[in-house]
């Protein structure tokens, strides 16, 4: 499933809550005891438990706080209206919940593509970078995904990496001032992209040389891309500032495919890491039973001490 979708699926209006739909929530939340205590700060977006909860996007971050959740991400807060923007960082601040991660509106992350070095690409991101300094502030949030855009197969690899390179400093150059940190995402959704690896994204991150660019690990990808998970982690732990989750096959939380992630959730929290983990995946199952079933995932997979 590629990153558009969750776009696509997460982008609701705000909506006025049902009489039905708030005795449902209240049900779940008496029902369910009191909220689990996790080990690790997972973070769950939009539509995840939209039939626990209810379609209304404050009741469904209200019904992730009363799980136990302790952040929540939104790749589409951008398109967002300034309304729903507000009332999203009130519930989060009231609740004691982090902002995870939001997309920074580049023009697309194939078309518009850094490693070309074209200065209408450029514009463009840099423009999304602005913007999202406004949004960062309104929604209390530090990071942003970035995505680089599509391979040049008319340009060696080291001359786009260096395109990428210049195009990331100018991006810093803006977020810095702010403490703001965009994170770089390899990933597998297409060979024609030119992020792809924790190696590469690693580089690039030292040449940029700003704690405003940064790796987002997203386990799913990097199964796909390289495997060998803990060790590349390993590797590039330094430039890690946020982590994604998805099992594979299937890009549904864990349990569901061949990672083993109560090994890796382990050593991520031995590593002392206090950051964000995105539940950027789907669910196995429809409706509420597969809602239900993503939460004891978490718990089951989270139980590591």
């Amino acid at each position: 499933m590629k990153r558009r979708s969750f776009i696509q699926k997460s982008t609701l209006g705000t909506g006025a809550i049902t009489i039905g739909s708030a005795l449902s929530y209240a049900n779940i939340t008496r029902t369910s005891g009191a909220a689990h205590q996790f080990n690790l700060k997972y973070a769950p977006h939009l539509g995840m438990f939209k039939n626990l909860a209810g379609d209304d996007p404050i009741d469904q971050i209200n019904f992730m706080a009363d799980q136990g959740f302790k952040a929540f991400e939104d790749n589409g807060m951008m398109n967002r209206d300034i309304a729903l923007q507000e009332k999203i960082s009130e519930t989060l601040t009231k609740r004691d919940m982090t902002m995870g991660v939001f997309v920074v509106d580049k023009g697309g992350n194939m078309e518009n593509t850094l490693a070309a070095g074209k200065k209408e690409h450029l514009d463009i991101f840099l423009d999304g970078c602005k913007r999202a300094v406004e949004v960062a502030k309104r929604v209390n949030a530090k990071w942003m995904t970035v995505v680089p855009g599509s391979y040049q197969r008319s340009l060696p690899i080291g001359i786009q990496n260096a395109n990428v390179i210049d195009a990331l400093r100018r991006g810093a150059e803006i977020l810095e001032p702010h403490g703001l940190v965009m994170v770089l995402e390899p990933l597998s959704d297409s060979p024609d992209l030119h992020l792809q690896t924790s190696e590469q994204t690693y580089l690039i991150c030292k040449g940029v040389d700003s704690p405003s660019c940064k790796i987002l690990y997203d386990i799913y990808h990097m199964q796909k891309n390289e495997g060998n998970l803990i060790h590349h982690m390993d590797l590039t732990w330094d430039e890690i500032a946020y982590i994604q989750i998805g099992d594979n096959p299937g890009r549904n939380e864990p349990t569901t495919g061949e990672i083993n992630y109560k090994n890796v959730f382990k050593w991520i929290h031995e590593k002392g890491f206090n950051g964000v983990l995105g539940m950027e995946h789907g669910n196995s199952k429809n409706g509420k039973e597969g809602e239900l079933a993503v939460i004891e995932a978490y718990k089951k997979e989270d139980n590591f001490m």
